[in-house]
């Protein structure tokens, strides 16, 4: 028994350094992103950024929208997309192989006819059946292929834009109408940046007209709202705060930026990879970076993107088992980079965290709880640790929540009602009671079937947005 109690309390012992490792690693994220958000909100407090673009020499920007099966929210994602504020924009739509009326939508809503094409670049994916221009809207092209997978959907619009930049977004998203004003930007003002990701934000309970989010609101559903707060904590400090060290290691694929030239330098999208978004932000670091070390995958604090959230426990299930087996795949690909200083901050620090607390984490926090349980059971630990211990924890991450939504409400202020601002601070509080909990165990569930050979990604099931 004594053995056993040596054994438990060891355990705990590395569970609770851990903890306290976290949190000291967030805290110094969360001092770090705030800071670079004051200065964020000085820089673009009096910038006119459509002056901006018309005294200089802007880029063209070419507009990938990979879809598969996409009818519910296609058209009024597009509507959307042409509405964009940008001098000079083509919008390639990528049609994967659909089993639904995605293609047909096209047709009826954008006067689209069949032309003759040449790639122009010759990135690997699946074969190309026909390419569409609309008569209706000169920038816009529709292409039509054999499913690939949306890595090889995107490689495949890669091939046919024009354009020095690309931009990749999911086609259930939409975009704030100065998007690719506010993305572009750091390209023009650091010619080593080759990438750019933005602040996405969660549309469900919004007004959306003519692919438009004419009124920001939020959902009845409380996973969505759950799902709120979260997005709010992940990118206004998480990624905030890897920004600073020019460690950023995944760009959401809801919308992201790059440049044209660094995807055609890594044989653009990895087809069949699983979590592609993260994986191509790690092959960039790893083999881009030993060429030039200046180069820089940045983020911008502003909301640029909305996109629906899962509202039933069966397709958030579904999804955060995906994401938890993109990231143990893009981690084990490049392993490599872990602890290798010649990768900087990525190789040192941030590599490594991805490592030990986003793919590592789900399974430490189970086995805590569950040796955190007999621990109690047998009498190791007292009834006042206990509790201490599950109180600081709850604490830590209703802070940390409820520090991103004052966060948000300071800066952008999206949600400007009191009603709004209450609920988020509600949401912030009730997601630690069995929420984090449950989403810890999906992740857990996920990292489980990939080693068990079950790396499939599986589809989302999306009601679209309504009207």
């Amino acid at each position: 028994m004594e053995i056993i109690s040596y054994i438990v309390w060891g355990f705990n012992a590395l569970i609770l350094f851990y903890f306290l490792l976290i949190c000291s690693i967030y805290i110094i994220l969360n001092i770090v992103a705030f800071f670079k958000m004051i200065r964020y909100n000085r820089t673009i407090k009096y910038l006119d950024l459509k002056r901006v673009f018309k005294l200089t020499n802007y880029k063209a920007i070419s507009v990938i929208v990979p879809a598969y099966n996409e009818e519910n929210g296609i058209v009024e994602s597009l509507k959307s997309l042409l509405q964009l504020e940008y001098p000079d924009f083509q919008l390639v739509v990528v049609n994967d192989g659909s089993t639904d009326n995605t293609l047909q939508k096209l047709f009826e809503n954008f006067s689209i006819r069949q032309v003759s094409f040449t790639p122009f670049y010759k990135l690997k994916s699946q074969q190309i059946r026909s390419v569409y221009m609309s008569s209706e809207y000169p920038n816009l092209i529709v292409i039509d292929k054999v499913n690939g997978g949306k890595a090889d959907a995107i490689n495949a619009g890669i091939n046919l834009a024009k354009s020095p930049l690309i931009a990749v977004i999911d086609a259930d998203s939409v975009l704030e109408r100065d998007c690719l004003l506010k993305i572009v930007r750091p390209f023009m003002e650091d010619e080593n940046v080759i990438a750019v990701g933005g602040t996405i934000r969660i549309a469900n309970g919004s007004n959306i007209l003519h692919g438009n989010i004419v009124d920001v609101g939020l959902s009845k559903s409380w996973l969505a709202r759950f799902q709120v707060v979260e997005y709010l904590r992940a990118f206004l400090f998480g990624r905030n705060g890897f920004d600073v060290l020019n460690g950023i290691l995944i760009i959401s694929g809801a919308f992201s930026c790059f440049s044209r030239d660094a995807l055609i330098k890594i044989d653009g999208y990895r087809a069949g990879c699983i979590g592609e978004d993260m994986e191509i932000i790690v092959r960039m670091h790893r083999k881009l970076r030993k060429e030039n070390p200046k180069l820089r995958i940045t983020f911008i604090p502003d909301p640029v993107c909305w996109t629906e959230a899962p509202e039933t426990f069966k397709v958030l299930r579904s999804q955060r088992m995906r994401w938890q087996k993109g990231t143990v795949d893009s981690i084990l690909l490049h392993k490599k980079l872990f602890m290798n200083p010649a990768y900087g901050w990525i190789g040192m620090l941030v590599f490594p965290y991805f490592a030990l607390f986003e793919m590592l984490g789900p399974v430490i926090e189970i086995f805590g709880y569950f040796f955190f349980i007999i621990s109690f059971s047998f009498g190791f630990v007292t009834l006042s640790f206990a509790v201490a211990f599950l109180t600081t924890a709850i604490l830590y991450g209703v802070v940390l929540s409820v520090l991103s939504v004052i966060l948000e409400e300071l800066s952008f202020q999206r949600y400007p009602k009191l009603s709004q601002l209450l609920t988020l601070m509600a949401a912030a509080f009730l997601e630690n009671f069995g929420y984090r909990q449950l989403t810890t165990w999906w992740r857990f569930r996920g990292m489980f079937e990939y080693f068990t050979g079950k790396r499939h990604w599986g589809q989302m099931e999306k009601k679209g947005f309504a009207k």
